[in-house]
């Protein structure tokens, strides 16, 4: 399986930009798709973006589409959420994840979990 440790998240401004990053280990991070999903206070955890294991796929939620970009690198057992034009709805606690499909549609594909990074963004 699959340990997975989100790093990046912070605290800044609508409109500013933010890199969220994802270490993985346990040996099979090369076959797995990879997704980031996030959580609000009051709200279920909700899809955001996910990646094939050869990085071919991907797909994101509408809310995020044209801002967030999601991209991996095998050789360095990482996956990235690059976010840009941040609003105070992308606030969250993001929460990386693999699973062994080809992407990750929704938690149900999930296999391993991260522990989460809180992303805030003010007005």
């Amino acid at each position: 399986q699959v340990q997975l440790v989100e790093s990046g998240g912070g605290l800044v401004q609508a409109g500013g930009s933010l890199r969220l990053s994802c270490a993985a280990s346990g040996r099979t991070f090369g076959s797995y798709a990879m997704a980031w999903f996030r959580q609000a206070p009051g709200k279920e955890r909700e899809f955001v973006a996910t990646i094939s294991w050869s990085g071919g796929r991907t797909y994101y939620a509408d809310s995020v589409k044209g801002r967030f970009t999601i991209s991996r690198d095998n050789a360095k057992n990482t996956v990235y959420l690059q976010m840009n034009s941040l609003k105070p709805e992308d606030s969250a606690v993001y929460y990386c994840a693999a699973g062994p499909t080809v992407v990750v549609r929704g938690p149900h594909d999930v296999r391993s979990w991260g522990q989460g990074t809180q992303v805030t963004v003010s007005s």
